[in-house]
Order: structure tokens, then sequence, then C-alpha cells
């Protein structure tokens, strides 16, 4: 699908502050709970089991009895999972039955094919900011209703708001919180190893080199999901060329060619590049989806095919599908500092309504209250926005620490750059940023040939 997406107007985000990333290290470093991760009980598709436990509710949802709503979304295996259960409270506190619809990436794309169909869902959840964008570009998001806005207003801060809005006007709800900057480890490996915890990047190498040395890989990576090999580039290149030049690049302001994006390639090349240090090489990594990227770090006894996982929190949702315990066989350190400090990016996912009816605006009112983020918080593998969520929701210290650094940073937030960008280049598979970083990962010594093809996938995507 050609974009047609224009750079946002909405305020932009501002740098994610040095109280945040150092709340999110504190955090991180007092990893002592064992995570509850997900349901052992749960069935096939986890729908078997009620929503929340059963409190005062915190927002009034009309009756819907009789209704259908339909709820598109890219999430899979844990997170689906997950989330069917908030639906399933959704539907026991209205009467209205709950369709979800498995979606795929890119989402808008999937979209696009419903709406020309005549059958688009009633929300859609949407993972990148230039999603909401260019569903407002093709007039098929909805403005949020006035209970949902209500929501917004009193438990999330303008900051989050205004990523879910464009031109002013209120689309998005968001749900889902991520917190991306962060490496996650075997125990056993490191304590065999001698390996220890890294705080600079220069750290981080010979981190990877002691455990390579243990008969080890060090570094499980999800190249077959683009969108992992966009956030290691991020965090590298938010810590090493700040957040002045980060905001610049998210809008296409300076270009991919910049000496800034050569420098950030060349340092992950040092990982990427070193024969041993990604699990399976870079074959075996283009074939591992984000799932079994943190399966195959926690299984495998005294021989993981890793060390260690990059990514978010979300990470601990495939840790609880494992045998290995949250604190105890795995634990987590902030993203080593490349410049000066450890990066903080964030993401999030959005409930954008697709047909104004009252089903779809109950949905995006529930979403936006703390009674829908309290069922996921407790399952772990998530972080909320919703600055009046309970904290002993969370399952964990390290959760609960990292979700009170998103509260407490305000507006004052630094989002995912590739979710920011056009979904044509920053959130499409097998092409844009996506294509180019796979393409890295493989050939990570033509720094050169990398730079331009992002270029030019970069300035067809923002042309309009």
């Amino acid at each position: 699908m050609r974009s047609t997406l224009r750079t946002r107007r909405a305020p932009h985000h501002r740098r994610t502050t040095a109280k945040l990333a150092a709340a999110v290290v504190a955090g991180a470093l007092a990893f002592s709970v064992t995570a509850c991760g997900g349901d052992g009980d749960d069935d096939g598709d986890g729908r078997d089991k009620g929503g929340g436990k059963e409190s005062a509710a915190a927002v009034e949802l009309p009756k819907l009895d009789g209704q259908t709503v339909s709820v598109a979304a890219v999430w899979g295996g844990s997170e689906r999972k997950v989330f069917l259960k908030v639906l399933d409270e959704f539907e026991k506190r209205t009467g209205a039955k709950v369709t979800f619809v498995p979606a795929q990436d890119p989402i808008i794309s999937f979209l696009e094919s419903k709406v020309a169909g005549g059958q688009p869902p009633d929300v859609a959840m949407l993972p990148q900011v230039g999603a909401i964008d260019q569903a407002v570009q093709n007039k098929w998001a909805k403005p949020v209703g006035p209970e949902a806005q209500k929501q917004l207003e009193k438990n999330y801060a303008k900051g989050w708001q205004d990523l879910g809005a464009v031109d002013g006007k209120q689309y998005g709800v968001y749900f889902k919180a991520a917190n991306k900057s962060l490496v996650w480890y075997n125990t056993k490996v490191f304590e065999n190893a001698g390996a220890e915890e890294a705080k600079t990047w220069d750290d981080f190498v010979k981190t990877a080199q002691t455990v390579y040395d243990s008969g080890v890989p060090p570094i499980s990576v999800a190249g077959a999901d683009g969108w992992t090999l966009t956030d290691w580039f991020e965090n590298i290149y938010l810590s090493q060329a700040g957040p002045e030049k980060y905001d610049q690049l998210a809008k296409h302001e300076i270009k991919w060619t910049d000496a800034s994006v050569k420098e950030a390639l060349t340092t992950l090349g040092e990982i990427f590049g070193k024969k041993g240090f990604v699990a399976g090489g870079a074959n075996g990594a283009l074939q591992t989806e984000f799932p079994a990227s943190v399966k195959q770090t926690f299984t495998g006894g005294d021989q993981p095919k890793a060390g260690m996982v990059f990514e978010g929190d979300m990470v601990s949702l495939p840790i609880s599908e494992t045998k290995a315990e949250v604190g105890t066989d795995a634990k987590v350190f902030p993203f080593p500092a490349v410049g000066d400090e450890s990066p903080a990016v964030v993401g999030g996912d959005a409930a954008v309504a697709l047909k104004d009816n009252k089903g779809a605006q109950a949905l995006l009112t529930f979403l936006a209250s703390p009674d829908a983020a309290e069922i996921w918080a407790e399952a772990g593998g998530f972080v909320s926005p919703n600055k009046n969520l309970d904290m002993a929701a969370y399952p964990n210290d390290v959760q609960r620490d990292i979700a009170k650094a998103l509260i407490a940073a305000g507006d004052d937030i630094r989002f995912d750059m590739s979710d920011q960008a056009p979904q044509a280049f920053g959130g499409t598979p097998g092409k844009g940023e996506w294509k180019a970083l796979q393409d890295f990962l493989k050939n990570p010594k033509d720094v050169e040939a990398t730079q331009k093809a992002l270029e030019t996938s970069a300035a067809a995507a923002y042309k309009d």
C-alpha cells in the first residue's frame, strides 16, 4: 500500500527524562520477585476464565445486550490470551459479544482490505503512532466520544493523550505501553561464564565476549521480526546521538545518510558482525521470531541457545511459558549507555474506533479506565500509561518500578522512532526500515549501503 501519511502536527514527543531512565535502572536492578507471568490455567484461547477480579468498578459502562463488537489486533500467543481476558470482562459488564479479529502486519494494509470489503472492525489496536495518523488520513478513524474522553482526561497525562490526537482531535486511547530499553539474561549462563551486567556499551561487548568464551552464543536476536531490529538501532541512536538528533531523524528532518546514523550502525555492527555473537548466526536469527528469541534464551539447561535477549518488559510473558522464573533464572538490566546516559525508549498500542457506534465507544471508554488495565497488569508483560491504575496490580517489583517511572515522567516521554514514521517505512514486513535492517544483520559491514537503502525508503514514505 502506498503511504499517503503526512508528518504529524500534534505536539511533538519530548525526550524521556533522566529521571525516568534512573528509575528504570533502579527497578531493573531491584528485580527480586518472581513474576506471575501468564495464568497457567488458561486453555487454548484463554477465554474460559472471567476477566478482572470482583472489585468496585472505576467506570460505568452501558448495557449492550445483543450487540456485537469486533476488535482487530496483531497480538498473538500469550499477548492475545491476556487481551482476550480483558475483552471477557467487557462482555461480562456490558452484555455485548466481542469478536477478536486476528490482524497481520502491517495492520493498515490489513484494515484497508477490510474497509474495501465493507467489513472494517469496530475497533482496531494500532501499534504505531504513524498508523493512527494514516487511519485518520484515510478517513477511517472516528473521534473519541465524550465518555472515553472523560476517562482519558482523568487517567492519562497530556503527553499520552497527544500521542493519540491528530490536529488537536482525539482518536486513540493508549492502552498498552512498553519500556523497550532492557536486556534480559540467563543467570545460570552468567554465573558459569563469570559475566556481569553491563552499564556501558563497551562493557556490554566485553560481557558478550565472556559469555561466548564460556561456550554459549551471547545474544538472541529476533531477526524475523523487523521491529526488534529497529529497537536495537533506536536505543543505540538515542544514547549516542542524543535526543535532538533522535527527534530530527524521527521526523526525517535529517537524512539516514547522516554521519550520526553511520556511527550508530557501526556500533550495532560490533555485535551483529562479530562471529558467534548472534545465536544461530544471521541466517538463524532471520528465521527467529520474538517469542522464540526469548524462549531459546531460557530453555536448554546449562546450554541454552543464547545467554541474553534484548527487548522490552513484554519479554516476561514468553518467559512465563518456560520453566524459568523471573528474578531467579531470568534477570534484567537497562540497555547499556552508548553515550552519556542509558536510553529509555517507549512504545505503545492505541485503540481506535473505525465505526461510530455505541459498542466501539464503550470499549474505548473501558480501555481508558483502570479496570481494563488491571487485568493485563496482573498477568505481567504489560505496562500501562494509566496513572490511576493501582500499582499493586503488577506482579513484580521491576514492572511496578517501570510503571511508576513511566507515570512519573508525565508528558516527558520519548516514543519509539519507527512507530512515529509512516508505516510504509517504519512498520511493514519486508519493506522499508525493517527490510534494510534485516539486510544489515546479514551484512553488517556494509554500513553505507544500509544507509542508502534506509534513506531511499524514508524519502519515498515521507514524500507526501
